[in-house]
């Protein structure tokens, strides 16, 4: 690693720093390598630079190879990471939401996280389905079928 890893900002590259470290809320990743760009492009070295924005030496100049290689959006920003896919496409979903909204199977008061997911792997709307992945779609949702009151049902009768 070299002790001198000098950046050449353009104008219109030293703008967007400017806008993104005057921005609102921001990654504090991209934060810290905007401000280590613009400290290398200033001519510091990048130990120094390393020890004004409390980044290792290592990723200061990572980040000004990045620059490098891909320009400034290369260098503020990680790359989408390969996540697990998701379990259940948007239809599923629905059909579970939907299901969660209607009425609870004969003789139950209420829609239970386990009881739904039985319901749905009975229904054949998913394969297979865990009581965590219908609990966490329950909650981006906002739906607590276990409180009789909270979910949006059709008039009955």
């Amino acid at each position: 690693m070299k002790e001198r890893s000098a950046v050449w900002l353009s104008k219109q590259e030293q703008q967007e720093l400017h806008r993104l470290l005057q921005s609102g809320l921001q990654p504090v990743r991209s934060v810290l390598r905007a401000l280590a760009l613009r400290q290398l492009a200033e001519g510091q070295t990048v130990r120094q630079v390393a020890k004004n924005v409390a980044l290792t030496p290592k990723t200061v100049w990572l980040t000004s190879q990045r620059f490098r290689q891909g320009g400034l959006e290369r260098a503020l920003y990680e790359r989408p990471r390969p996540g697990k896919a998701t379990l259940l496409d948007a239809q599923q979903r629905q059909r579970i939401v939907a299901l969660v909204c209607g009425p609870p199977p004969a003789g139950r008061a209420r829609w239970t996280v386990r009881l739904l997911t039985e319901e749905v792997v009975k229904r054949k709307l998913v394969p297979r389905v865990g009581r965590e992945t219908i609990r966490v779609l329950l909650e981006n949702h906002e739906l607590k079928p276990w409180r009789g009151k909270n979910v949006v049902r059709g008039a009955t009768g």
